[in-house]
């Protein structure tokens, strides 16, 4: 064998016993730059309130800024498509919520919605909450489905946007009342919160945790909640569903995924100090606060309810009839 060959096959040798000890030197020295948390809605939103709320731990306890990305329109699957084709080193990280669940059903996506990202954490869940313009002249759950009985199609609702959250949860709510309320979609649910505010649309049905810093104003008059429960936090506002929607459930829920080939030392770090932040007394204080409340699932455990709500809006998608987005 000749010498070139001779040392070639040597220094292939030492790259291959080397190369574990780089990508686990690389590993350990995560993150190496800021860290992009996207959004996939504009400012104001839930995800938007929980990932800086998130995202100001985070940067704390790594040593690196964790850069919020809003990356909001079609309902969210610009944000997604974005962080599905981001390198999967750790310092691109997505926050999605129920609304997440809808895309299958909603769109026709470039990536798999159950194999495109992996788990990390599940931050926590909330309720959504119906509320209404203080000028509308509706008091309470009953008084508005009769008054949107009475004027079938004149009522409109504010969502997010088609395929969102306030989107199908008002949709839902549509369906079970048995009214004609029209949809009239905003750029996120922060805007379209405000147009209910400022009277350009009468009905919100969005995440208690954007709703109530306009309720407790008087901005916004909150009818009912849509959990099975009362919140704590409004003990003396009603559930929809025992309020005239007989049935009526919706809650939002918030978590962080990583793109497909995230390293497992990365993810399990994350799953660390996000869980430390979320059990923290100051964090699980302000979830209560905001009528939300923090939880602490595991990857494969949020990587089964990603699946099983899926599946869940996937039917009340069918049943609204709402045609699927292209």
């Amino acid at each position: 064998m000749k010498r070139s060959a001779r040392c070639l096959i040597a220094i292939s040798a030492l790259v291959a016993m080397a190369a574990p000890g780089a990508k686990a030197a690389a590993t350990d020295a995560w993150p190496t730059r800021p860290i992009r948390l996207i959004v996939p809605f504009p400012p104001g939103g839930s995800n938007d309130i929980v990932a800086r709320l998130i995202g100001a731990h985070l940067t704390e306890r790594l040593g690196k800024s964790v850069v919020v990305d809003n990356r909001g329109g079609a309902g969210g699957r610009i944000g997604y498509e974005t962080a599905a084709a981001s390198q999967p080193d750790g310092h691109v990280l997505l926050i999605i919520s129920v609304a997440y669940a809808f895309t299958p059903a909603l769109h026709k996506l470039s990536f798999d919605a159950e194999k495109a990202f992996v788990p990390v954490v599940m931050i926590g869940t909330g309720v959504n909450a119906l509320a209404v313009y203080p000028g509308l002249g509706a008091d309470s759950v009953k008084e508005l489905v009769a008054m949107a009985k009475a004027k079938p199609g004149q009522l409109n609702y504010a969502s997010a946007g088609f395929g969102t959250f306030q989107h199908l949860g008002s949709e839902l709510f549509r369906v079970m009342a048995g009214i004609n309320i029209v949809n009239v979609p905003f750029k996120g649910g922060g805007p379209a919160t405000l147009a209910v505010v400022a009277g350009q649309a009468q009905i919100s049905i969005g995440s208690l945790i954007q709703t109530l810093p306009h309720v407790r104003p008087g901005r916004l008059k909150l009818l009912g909640t849509g959990g099975l429960k009362r919140v704590a936090i409004v003990p003396d506002v009603p559930t929809i569903s025992e309020a005239g929607v007989p049935g009526y459930e919706a809650f939002n829920w918030w978590g962080v995924v990583a793109p497909a080939g995230t390293p497992a030392a990365v993810t399990k770090r994350l799953y660390t100090e996000i869980t430390a932040i979320v059990g923290s007394q100051e964090v699980q204080k302000w979830f209560a606060t905001e009528g939300a409340e923090a939880v602490n699932k595991t990857p494969e455990e949020f990587r089964k309810l990603i699946a099983s709500e899926i599946v869940k809006w996937g039917k009340v998608v069918k049943q609204a009839g709402i045609k699927a987005e292209f």
